[in-house]
């Protein structure tokens, strides 16, 4: 009952921060000149545009999923490799901040908070910098490999990189399963435990 308690608790909160994640990407590509997003509905903090139904099956049966990618044409921007590192950026960069605000809201408010509303805070800041830090990861197709690629000009590197990315991906997700050999967690967890050190800090408060 407890578990289903705390998925109940995440679950509006992941569905938020992957709305923040995809509204932000879509939001600075239309700054650079694209409005394929805005055409398409996609700057909306309406959680519904942006789930992918196989993502959102996956997110309740094994709570892993994604979002519905915001779509971005390059072709209007004035430099188009330089400017995707900026839509790229601005999503994780968007969870950090957003993350950031909800850990300080819980540790400054935390005695006048319900304590329903100080669990809501606190998942959200927890979901939003496992998203920030794991899209910051350079394996395609997450942001972090559109920052990366940008520096890498050999195209045919690119394109093999590119073209072994989301096996590699796969295959990082799975290793804990078969070699019990936590990459994602070794990565993850000191940056997620340095950001809530520093904006969490310490409250009286057990999930």
């Amino acid at each position: 009952m407890n578990s289903i308690y705390t998925f109940l608790l995440l679950l509006p909160c992941i569905l938020l921060a992957l709305t923040i994640h995809e509204v932000s990407h879509g939001y600075v590509a239309y700054k650079f000149g694209d409005p394929t997003a805005k055409m398409a509905g996609r700057l909306t903090l309406n959680p519904i545009p942006h789930i992918d139904p196989i993502g959102f099956i996956l997110l309740l049966l094994i709570h892993i999923g994604w979002a519905k990618p915001v779509p971005v044409n390059p072709n209007y921007f004035r430099n188009p490799e330089r400017d995707m590192v900026f839509v790229a950026l601005a999503g994780p960069f968007s969870n950090f901040i957003t993350g950031a605000l909800s850990a300080l809201i819980a540790r400054f408010f935390y005695p006048v908070l319900p304590q329903i509303v100080l669990s809501l805070f606190i998942y959200f800041a927890f979901i939003s910098f496992i998203l920030s830090f794991f899209n910051l990861i350079p394996v395609p197709p997450l942001d972090g490999w559109r920052i990366a690629s940008y520096f890498i000009k050999d195209r045919d590197l690119k394109f093999q990189l590119e073209r072994g990315g989301l096996w590699l991906l796969i295959l990082i997700l799975l290793i804990p399963s078969f070699l019990g050999i936590d990459i994602l967690g070794m990565i993850l967890r000191p940056l997620v435990n340095m950001s809530f050190t520093i904006f969490l800090g310490k409250i009286p408060f057990i999930f």
